[in-house]
């Protein structure tokens, strides 16, 4: 089974710097997910341990081998691409066996392999059928099965479920993550949607501009982002800009645009020091009317999402900051709609303090 480590890995396309002296390892039979707004390098980084293009510098290796020579049918890797690369004049079925009969297997033992993988992915009925008869989203589902079912001990998957509604989305993430665990494979799962890479990876790997922002465990990498960017790019956060005004035992008080003061528990930062408090949406609590309490601000409800399970808030405080609040619909005591007046606020553990970017908070957060 193998591991991946990649030594100080970079890889340009003329002017572009698409990966960026990346380092990591991956353990054998972890679940890796790479996240990452459009044009970070998650794809190329896939391309890279796949063999399909060779980096500039680094080293890249699978298990114990320097593989940068190696081509990709000898790294025990399958590539599964976004734009799905079926065979358009063979079947479903056989799509799917390639990999194996390509390596030498018994052709009844692949194609048995085979059928129960299409099965797996709910296509079972559509092994005779040829691609171009497909959907889109039965494709992509066809491409999954070929790299499930080619024998291959490391999977790199781009956007493997990103055609699929949401509903069969939801069914398949916990079905690969299991499928991959108990046949004993290492997956890199490139993904744009942070639920899926919270709900099924061991490890996330956040990128932007060709760097990794953080590495870790998807608990850490939500709870403790290490820059704005990440607390940004994962989940919804709250910025509020402000300037040290105290600091004191149990903590400091920020003293944010309009005199609005506000106390957080970190106690790192000097006095007169420009910071950034970082509040997550569903931390941020909304009320009608309540005793003044640390962190308790005012405003005005500017816009209302119903989202399900949620209900998230946009209200505009009184020196101008907009803060939303992010509330289970079923704990509500109170609907507001736009135009109440509500106050805001959140508790002094759940605020992550961050020194204001030399570039400003906007260019710092932006993903694009």
């Amino acid at each position: 089974m193998p591991g991946v480590r990649l030594v100080q890995v970079s890889k340009g396309f003329g002017r572009i710097r698409a990966v960026d002296r990346v380092s990591l390892e991956v353990q054998d039979g972890e679940y890796v997910c790479i996240l990452g707004p459009t044009g970070s390098g998650k794809t190329t980084l896939l391309r890279l341990i796949a063999g399909l293009v060779e980096p500039d510098e680094g080293e890249v290796y699978i298990g114990n081998r320097l593989v940068n020579q190696y081509p990709p049918e000898e790294r025990d890797a399958v590539y599964v691409p976004q734009r799905y690369a079926l065979f358009p004049h063979i079947t479903v079925l056989e799509n799917v066996a390639f990999g194996s009969t390509a390596k030498g297997v018994d052709r009844e033992e692949a194609f048995e392999n085979s059928r129960r993988t299409l099965e797996l992915v709910r296509l079972g009925w559509r092994a005779d059928a040829f691609p171009e008869e497909l959907s889109g989203g039965m494709q992509q589902r066809v491409a999954l099965a070929r790299g499930l079912a080619s024998g291959a001990k490391l999977l790199l998957l781009d956007e493997p479920l990103g055609a699929l509604d949401a509903r069969l989305r939801v069914e398949l993430r916990d079905k690969l993550r299991k499928l991959v665990k108990e046949q004993g494979l290492t997956a890199f799962h490139v993904t744009h949607d942070q639920e899926e890479a919270l709900t099924v990876a061991d490890r996330i790997i956040v990128l932007r501009e060709g760097r990794v922002q953080q590495q870790g465990t998807p608990f850490h990498v939500y709870r403790r982002p290490e820059n704005l960017f990440v607390a940004n790019f994962v989940g919804g956060t709250n910025f509020l800009e402000g300037v040290v005004a105290g600091r004191e035992r149990e903590g400091s008080y920020i003293r944010l645009r309009g005199d609005l003061q506000v106390q957080v528990q970190d106690i790192s930062y000097l006095v007169d020091e420009t910071v950034v408090v970082a509040v997550r949406e569903e931390k941020t609590l909304i009320k009608a009317d309540v005793d003044e309490e640390p962190n308790t601000l005012s405003g005005e409800v500017k816009a209302v999402r119903f989202l399900g399970c949620f209900t998230r808030y946009e209200v505009g405080l009184e020196n101008g900051d907009t803060v939303a609040s992010r509330v289970p619909t079923y704990t509500l005591e109170k609907t507001f709609t736009a135009g109440s007046r509500v106050k805001v606020g959140f508790h002094p553990v759940d605020a992550m303090v961050y020194p204001y970017p030399s570039l400003g908070l906007l260019k710092e957060v932006e993903v694009s």
